[in-house]
């Protein structure tokens, strides 16, 4: 599967997820009409399908069981690596310079699993050979400014400024000896993760063009302190009018601490993989 997944990436040539149209009203009439009109609209609606490689780390403990077990997901507890998820996005040129994107993806994974040493997690401890159902359920809302501070008829470079606001839900579930009796524990959590970035787009013909940015920021913000790093770009090409395909490479990495009334928790999670999208655009 990791095979797979890399010949995809050599065979795109491209990285994720366009924003790559463009509104460049201020430039002249002969530039202009080099300007194919699929890199001129205002509005974007993106949907699209993503590949990524998972790797997963987290520590969950409490005011009466401790630290906690730091576990890894993908070895400790089963959960595969490789997953499918789905994302869109929309996107407004409000000027020729400024932009603004509004961004969701959602991914639900969970996994049967007989652990071979004790776990501590949360209130409880799970004991050696015991089988779990354990999930972890993420959904993230990104939203971002970006300002093109070199405009030109054919690329812009910018900067962005932004915030992916990160709901969380990781779990586990177990059955006891006493009965039917089953002991379970849950952490879940809102976590607000601002960052900037730099950004760039490149028109190479009247039908491909070339997005990428790269975005960062660590910080704290009351009980949660967090650290976030993503990076995406893509080829985009133009089918028909209004409609582009974008393939793309895409990711993540983010740590996040929680300290909660009765839990604490700790999050690492990193996600990259390619992407396929559809775009389409009006005004």
């Amino acid at each position: 599967m990791k095979k797979h997944y890399t010949s995809i990436v050599v065979c795109l040539l491209g990285f994720f997820f366009l924003n790559a149209q463009d509104t460049i009203p201020s430039i002249s009439t002969n530039h202009k009409s080099e300007l194919p009109n699929w890199y001129t609209h205002k509005f974007e609606m993106h949907l699209g399908a993503f590949f990524p490689l998972n790797n997963t780390q987290v520590r969950v403990g409490s005011t009466s069981s401790g630290k906690g077990t730091l576990l890894d997901l993908e070895d400790n507890l089963g959960f595969s690596k490789y997953t499918t998820s789905f994302f869109g996005t929309f996107s407004w040129q409000a000027s020729k310079r400024s932009r603004f994107d509004l961004n969701y993806f959602y991914l639900s994974r969970s996994t049967r699993y007989t652990i071979d040493k004790d776990i501590v997690f949360g209130e409880n401890t799970y004991h050696a050979d015991a089988e779990l159902e354990a999930f972890f359920d993420t959904q993230i809302l990104r939203f971002s400014y970006g300002y093109a501070i070199i405009n030109k008829p054919k690329y812009q470079i910018g900067a962005l400024i932004g915030t992916h606001l990160l709901f969380g839900n990781i779990g586990l579930k177990a059955e006891t000896n006493v009965g039917s009796a089953e002991i379970k524990d849950n952490l879940d959590f809102t976590a607000p993760l601002p960052d900037l970035g730099i950004w760039n787009k490149f028109l190479i013909s009247r039908k491909l063009a070339i997005y990428s940015n790269f975005n960062y920021l660590s910080l704290k913000i009351n009980n949660i302190k967090g650290r976030i790093l993503s990076y995406n770009a893509s080829l985009s090409y133009n089918v028909i009018p209004n409609l582009n395909l974008n393939l793309g490479y895409t990711g993540l990495n983010f740590r996040v601490d929680i300290e909660k009334e009765k839990l604490n928790g700790f999050l690492k999670w990193g996600y990259n993989g390619p992407t396929i999208t559809a775009m389409y655009a009006f005004k």
